[in-house]
């Protein structure tokens, strides 16, 4: 048993990769922004890179898979696994070269090396997480990894800001250089080694998908599945982009107007956000009573802001602004006790709220238009789920196709945080989150448009409510 506990441990850890590396771009961006004189829009090559990577590489699988047959059911998801991590190792190792010859170039080839590994555990880890065990609990084990996942993207700009800057509030942190991504990328490395050996050494459930793959792309002529691709690469377009643009908002006087060596806890605030709004959303897979349900759904925004400000205070960060933000968990819990477990209503909600809250952000300045932008995240939280739901509703024997073509709109993190750093440049970075309001109008249009088009197609909107979480 307790060979089986390390082993799914080793396994949900790679949803914690995820979420750790992706945050602490955050930080990564505006560092080599000031050590490169870049532009704001060179600056996102970062975002560009990183999210590619999964793009390129859910393209490459999808099109093996249609020539020769699906590569990952040949060498077994164990392998593959286990493959995705050592690639991830060798982009880690990259930043090493890269900083000793201080070349911006090859610091992207080393995230865009990681990001590739990413996306081969990506495709891996979710089935490997449910037929972990029972079916019947595979939602729960799904959830936990889930929220592992936003643990670490809540703590990745936080740890990663402390080992490049030391003391992330010590003036002496802006005269860091390139030389200390290194041991970042070394503890990276050893980390990916130790969770690829611990699962080479496991015994894992074995997992196969026996269905025969379809040569055409029927699943195309799905309108909630074109409309909801649009719908997730806008989706993680403008959640990437909010945070990877934060750190030129921040420096502007009117904001906060400091360097790029003290806005990690308000990085770290907006990934927490789509942590507090997950584990929220994770509540509707226990069978609680309605009652406990909704005391949950108070309690547990609040444990997690919690977590976010207590990881953020130990480490020297001045959070005592962050007291600001509690209207905005509040306004969030309200919403997810409100919206129910209605993908469609879940996903209308949230985003015109999130639209209403990035247009007070433009219109406004301090510590108000800060929140507001960063509130973004409490909103996108559990928008993916929504998303993904609606979209393979209907598809029948084209779901899993369906799928493939929605992840690969992770495209969306790689495209619109480097259109929003042009916007920068060309206007100025406060102006620049006229984006988000267009990002989020579509994703509420999409919600009401999905609903029409369940009706024409007879589906019950009913029938899709526990995709939501």
């Amino acid at each position: 048993m307790q060979k089986l506990q390390s082993s799914f441990i080793a396994l949900i850890s790679v949803f914690f990769f995820w979420g750790f590396v992706a945050a602490g771009n955050g930080i990564l961006i505006p560092l080599f922004k000031e050590k490169f004189t870049l532009t704001q829009f060179q600056s996102q090559l970062v975002d560009l890179s990183f999210y590619a990577a999964y793009a390129i590489g859910s393209v490459i699988y999808f099109f093996t898979s249609r020539a020769i047959g699906d590569p990952i059911n040949k060498i077994g998801y164990k392998k593959a696994l286990i493959l995705g991590l050592l690639v991830s190792a060798i982009g880690s190792l990259f930043f090493i070269p890269a900083a000793s010859l201080n070349s911006y170039p090859l610091l992207l080839c080393a995230l865009f090396i990681i990001g590739l590994g990413f996306a081969l555990q990506q495709i891996v880890a979710n089935p490997f997480v449910i037929n972990f065990g029972a079916k019947e609990t595979g939602s729960h084990r799904l959830s936990l990894a889930g929220g592992i996942n936003s643990f670490g993207t809540t703590i990745g700009p936080v740890i990663l800001s402390y080992a490049l800057f030391g003391n992330i509030s010590a003036p002496a942190a802006a005269d860091s250089s390139l030389e200390a991504v290194k041991i970042p990328a070394l503890v990276l490395f050893t980390l990916f080694i130790l969770c690829a050996g611990i699962l080479w050494f496991s015994k894992l459930p074995a997992v196969t998908a026996s269905e025969e793959l379809d040569k055409d792309l029927g699943a195309l002529k799905y309108p909630q599945l074109t409309l909801g691709m649009v719908a997730i690469f806008i989706y993680v377009g403008v959640e990437v982009t909010i945070q990877s643009n934060m750190g030129a908002l921040l420096a502007m006087p009117e904001i906060k107007g400091i360097d790029h060596t003290k806005i990690s806890h308000f990085i770290s605030l907006y990934w927490g956000s789509l942590m507090i709004g997950r584990w929220t959303g994770a509540l509707a897979v226990f069978n609680f009573s309605k009652v406990t349900k909704i005391m949950m759904q108070i309690v547990t925004p609040f444990i997690a802001f919690g977590i976010i400000y207590g990881v953020n205070y130990l480490t020297g960060s001045h959070v005592e602004d962050y007291l600001f933000y509690i209207p905005y968990v509040l306004l969030a819990t309200v919403i997810f006790i409100f919206s129910g477990d209605k993908p469609a209503r879940t996903l209308m909600i949230l985003s015109l709220t999130a639209c209403v809250m990035m247009i007070i952000g433009l219109v406004s300045t301090g510590n108000l238009a800060l929140y507001s932008f960063i509130s973004g995240g409490l909103f996108c939280s559990v928008m993916w789920p929504c998303i993904f739901a609606l979209a393979i509703t209907g598809l029948g024997k084209y779901t899993n196709q369906g799928s493939s073509l929605l992840v690969m709109m992770i495209l969306g993190g790689a495209v619109i945080p480097p259109f929003q750093g042009y916007l920068v440049d060309t206007f100025n970075p406060h102006i620049s989150y006229i984006v988000t309001v267009f990002c989020f109008a579509y994703l509420a249009w999409y919600a009401f448009k999905v609903t029409s088009i369940f009706k024409k197609q007879g589906i019950e909107l009913e029938t899709i409510a526990d995709g939501a979480h």
